[in-house]
């Protein structure tokens, strides 16, 4: 026989359950503008049945239902999307660096403009060229002098400017890896609360939510793998509890570094272990050699994206004894470039003859640092103060010999395999005339930085349509909230009725029944 006062049970379940309900929805409404909120529904499940089965059950038709309970308050988020998202993200942070990179580089070499090294280099030559048709006009060879000087400024201008934001750069690279290693420190911590709640049976979604915004912000910085872990001996979790995350850093192509290296490791067996911080390795030329995290060290970072990797190929790394990277190879070209055309320059000036001289001038009309050229080169003193000093004769001093002056104006189409003061060393690492060798480097920059923009562009529009995929499962929609809100409140008011309606029964049974014939 069922009890009498089964219906009052099974109206206060549901009452309690669209309380719930209630007070869940308010939660999303109350957090549908804060940053990463994943918005919860409750999952209702039915009670068990009556009667049990069994030998002494009553004999009734069939099994009744009792009520209705709240299985589990559970974010709505979806993991595939999240991954996406993180992908997308670990691309816009590496092409983001590498863009504002070269864009400041292409700032510095302003090519093309008046105040750019090509049309400095024009004025130069230009000048020459004026002198070999006044080779006595005084102002002819001041120019020459005053704009040679102009060439090596700007040089100067180019590699101090390069190495004062490759300096910013590397300044960067070490903020980096303290906010990579803040933000490791702040999952782990998560880590450890969740998992003092999720073995009570309970699903901590405002902590899941603050870690996987970490994770968000972690994957921009570096290409990182999220592995959801339920420890062994884990309590009473349930099977939807998100467990802990174990965050492993993996290579461009997503496989993952053999060994495997963890940032924050977590295993079944032996569940939260200590973290691993990251560690940026010099090199004794002060570029990077190494990332260290815990035992391991990664030394190719042609494997490495992210926005710290970014800022490492801008900067320069060491790779095979040599220095690799966008400013250390500009910088690199720069110097020899720049030494290249001094040596020859010089070569040349000294076999000619300076105004009124009878014997060849042998003074070097740049000076500058072997291996440094592009911030050493200068003109020489000597001829600043004295233009007459500028060897344009070839033969002799004589106001109408001109033709050093013409060897020193062809050296603009010259090329550089034509130098006779190069060692074949120096050649291979040269080609074309300065002119064109110049020209093709700028060249090179604008392809570069204009393709790092492209990247970007491409992969923040990715980010930006995954991430638009990822709101409309995630986000809280107030409308739909709204929706819930009268639904779970008509439903609290109708159980309410159906208590009233059962207690107008008791009260039939308990006051209006046996009175017959009183």
């Amino acid at each position: 026989m069922r009890s009498t006062f089964m219906g009052l049970e099974t109206a206060r379940r549901g009452m309690f359950t669209q309380q719930s309900a209630l007070y869940t929805t308010g939660h999303n409404i109350s957090n549908a503008n804060t940053p990463g909120y994943t918005r919860q529904r409750i999952n209702f499940s039915q009670t068990e049945p009556y009667p049990g089965a069994g030998l002494n059950r009553p004999q009734i038709p069939g099994q009744m239902g009792t009520g209705v309970e709240a299985g589990s308050v559970q974010r709505i988020r979806e993991g595939f999307l999240d991954m996406q998202y993180r992908t997308e993200s670990t691309k816009m942070g590496y092409y983001g660096a590498m863009s504002e990179s070269l864009t400041k580089m292409e700032e510095i070499m302003n090519e093309p403009s008046e105040n750019g090294l090509h049309s400095t280099l024009e004025k130069f030559w230009n000048a020459i060229q004026d002198l070999s048709s006044h080779t006595e006009n005084t102002g002819a060879r001041d120019v020459v002098a005053a704009t040679g000087q102009m060439v090596a400024d700007t040089l100067n201008y180019y590699y101090n400017s390069l190495t004062r934001v490759q300096e910013d750069i590397g300044s960067q690279i070490n903020v980096k890896a303290d906010e990579i290693n803040a933000i490791v420190a702040q999952i782990d911590n998560l880590n450890k609360q969740i998992s003092s709640v999720e073995p009570h049976g309970y699903l901590p979604n405002d902590l899941y939510d603050q870690r996987d915004v970490l994770v968000d912000n972690l994957s921009k910085l570096v290409n990182v793998k999220v592995s959801k872990v339920i420890p062994d001996n884990y309590g009473n979790a349930q099977k939807i509890a998100d467990g802990l995350y174990n965050i492993e850093i993996i290579q461009q192509d997503g496989k993952s570094f053999e060994p495997p290296i963890q940032l924050v490791p977590v295993t079944k067996e032996a569940g939260i272990m200590d973290v691993n911080k990251l560690e940026v390795e010099k090199s004794s030329d002060g570029f990077i050699s190494g990332l260290k995290i815990g035992s391991e060290t990664i030394n190719d970072f042609s494997k490495l994206s992210g926005e710290l990797a970014g800022l490492v190929k801008s900067f320069g790394y060491e790779s095979g004894g040599e220095a690799k990277g966008v400013y250390p190879e500009m910088l690199d070209k720069l110097n020899k470039m720049t030494e290249a055309f001094a040596k020859e320059f010089n070569k040349v000036h000294r076999e000619g003859f300076p105004l009124g001289a009878d014997e060849p001038s042998g003074l070097d009309f740049f000076e500058f640092t072997a291996g440094n050229a592009a911030q050493s080169i200068k003109v020489k003193q000597e001829i600043l103060d004295d233009s007459s000093k500028i060897a344009a004769g070839a033969a002799s001093g004589a106001s109408g010999d001109n033709g050093n002056a013409q060897l020193l104006a062809d050296l603009r189409k010259k090329s550089f395999s034509s130098y006779e003061s190069l060692s074949p060393e120096e050649k291979a690492n040269l080609n074309g005339s300065l002119d064109s060798y110049y020209s093709g480097l700028i060249g090179r920059l604008g392809v570069d930085s204009q393709s790092a923009q492209k990247d970007l562009r491409n992969s923040a529009i990715l980010a930006a349509s995954v991430e638009q995929n990822r709101q409309s499962v995630s986000a809280v929609s107030l409308d739909e909230e709204m929706t819930n809100m009268i639904k779970f409140q008509h439903a609290y008011n109708a159980s309410a009725r159906n208590i009233t309606v059962v207690d107008e029964m008791l009260d039939k049974i308990i006051n209006g029944m046996g009175v017959v014939g009183r």
